[in-house]
């Protein structure tokens, strides 16, 4: 386990349990969607990426870029509300998905 006074640690931590999660739920892709679709303007760019996609190719790269250029980390994060919406109805449950995300939105909000 990461010591609890490094948030950066930890934070690293729980990018690779998303990645991880999305794996094992089949969710993880390979390649990423073209361009125009990062393009949105909307929040999490609902209107041309499924969720899963947005936290794949958006947050974790963004927050990976951060943690290894030593920039400090966001101050504020809700993306487990998110999560919930998008696994809700789902085969999928997602539920340690949503954990981990919980997990971030505290450390990103404490920190």
């Amino acid at each position: 386990m990461t010591e609890s006074g490094n948030p950066i640690g930890q934070v690293a931590d729980c990018l690779l349990n998303i990645e991880m999660e999305l794996r094992q739920l089949g969710l993880w892709e390979s390649e990423p969607p073209p361009d125009e679709a990062f393009q949105s303007v909307q929040p999490f760019c609902i209107d041309t990426l499924e969720f899963t996609q947005w936290l794949q190719f958006v947050f974790v790269e963004r927050m990976k870029v951060i943690i290894e250029n030593d920039h400090p980390l966001p101050s504020a994060s809700g993306i487990a509300p998110m999560a919930e919406e998008h696994f809700r109805g789902r085969p999928e449950s997602g539920s340690r998905l949503v954990r981990e995300l919980e997990a971030i939105d505290r450390l990103l909000s404490d920190g």
